[in-house]
């Protein structure tokens, strides 16, 4: 079974093409940084007309990559939401009319579950696992039950994790994307201990119960800070040293609202089922937080498991593969479904946060 999947909810132009197998045939992704970091961050016109300037481009490479005919495909997923919606109905609508010109089976992706499958196409886990989701757009501890049965546990109350890293970054001078900047910049700082002391920030919710994030009041505790820096640019050194400080303090939120989880986990499941975290979306390619899960999951005997950082952001594979999972459980879509800007993986729990 091959799935073409088509990943267009924000500034990544994707497809790929993927097997039940586990083999990714094609993973196309086409960048648009140099076309957004003027603005310091994605314009949603901007990045619509970049998904229709270069879709069919990369759909073309990916057959080719692939050594691949349409004829060859079992079916075509496409990402129909969440996410910014004009770039989203770009890649739904091509997904679409490739599905009835060549009798295809359509399946339409929530962009949050392929994230939250991404494990089982790179690692083969079975369910049931923990997911914790952390992106530019969402922070969500959700339990993962099955295809399409997911149940949230925790989210943030104002930012995403994602967001907080890119506008903190941006306080402190750094170019967009700021995830990735603040990180490097971290890595310069020789002594973090020295930069806690020196740049102390407040760690939000740590400690109260549940599993629920706040990241707002962090990011203004970086505004406090840059703004006391002597006037001018800003030194590299003093950059490192709070982009340290701060990178120590989201792993030590992260990590408590985590530890909550794998305990309700415990006592949620079976007795004699190991917990596993999986961490997925965009700043699961951040090495520093990835070494604080692990460790935790260590000292609460549990496993951990993150995707490749190349499948970290978004991509046409997970998509894909998420193609696959629907398809061979038969939950296939009408070519008359709508592009959705909010797509809540728990309905139950609503668009907002929900304590655990």
């Amino acid at each position: 079974m091959k799935v073409l999947g088509i990943e267009t909810s924000c500034d990544e132009t994707a497809v790929a093409i993927v097997d039940d197998a586990h083999r990714i045939h094609a993973n196309l992704v086409l960048s648009q940084i140099s076309e957004h970091s003027v603005f310091g961050g994605v314009v949603p016109e901007i990045a619509a007309r970049a998904h229709m300037d270069h879709l069919d481009k990369l759909i073309r490479g990916a057959l080719d990559d692939a050594g691949m005919a349409c004829a060859d495909l079992d079916g075509i997923a496409a990402t129909c939401g969440p996410g910014l919606i004009g770039g989203v109905m770009v890649g739904m609508m091509a997904g679409k009319a490739l599905a009835l010109a060549h009798g295809k089976p359509f399946i339409a992706v929530n962009h949050l579950e392929a994230h939250a499958l991404t494990p089982r196409l790179t690692d083969r886990i079975d369910f049931p696992y923990l997911l914790l989701l952390v992106s530019g757009g969402h922070t969500q501890i959700l339990m993962v039950h099955d295809v399409g049965r997911y149940e949230l546990w925790g989210s943030t109350m104002d930012d995403a994790l994602g967001e907080c890293f890119d506008k903190s970054a941006k306080l402190m001078g750094l170019p967009f994307p700021g995830g990735p900047h603040l990180e490097q910049a971290a890595r310069l700082c020789s002594d973090p201990d020295a930069a806690i002391q020196r740049f102390p920030l407040p760690a939000p919710l740590k400690g109260r119960p549940g599993c629920d994030f706040s990241f707002s009041g962090l990011k203004t505790a970086i505004r406090a800070h840059v703004d006391k820096l002597p006037p001018g640019p800003l030194h590299m050194e003093d950059v490192s040293m709070l982009a340290c400080a701060f990178e120590q303090t989201i792993c030590t939120v992260v990590t408590d609202r985590c530890r909550h989880a794998l305990e309700k986990f415990t006592e949620k499941s079976d007795r004699g089922i190991t917990p596993k975290l999986v961490v997925s979306g965009g700043v699961a390619a951040n090495l520093f937080l990835r070494a604080a899960l692990k460790d935790l999951t260590k000292a609460c005997n549990a496993d951990f498991i993150a995707p490749p950082v190349a499948l970290c952001a978004d991509n046409g594979a997970m998509i894909a593969w998420t193609g696959i999972e629907r398809l061979r459980r038969q939950m296939t879509d009408n070519l008359n479904i709508a592009a959705r800007p909010r797509w809540p993986l728990d309905p139950e729990a609503g668009q907002g946060f929900k304590s655990a």
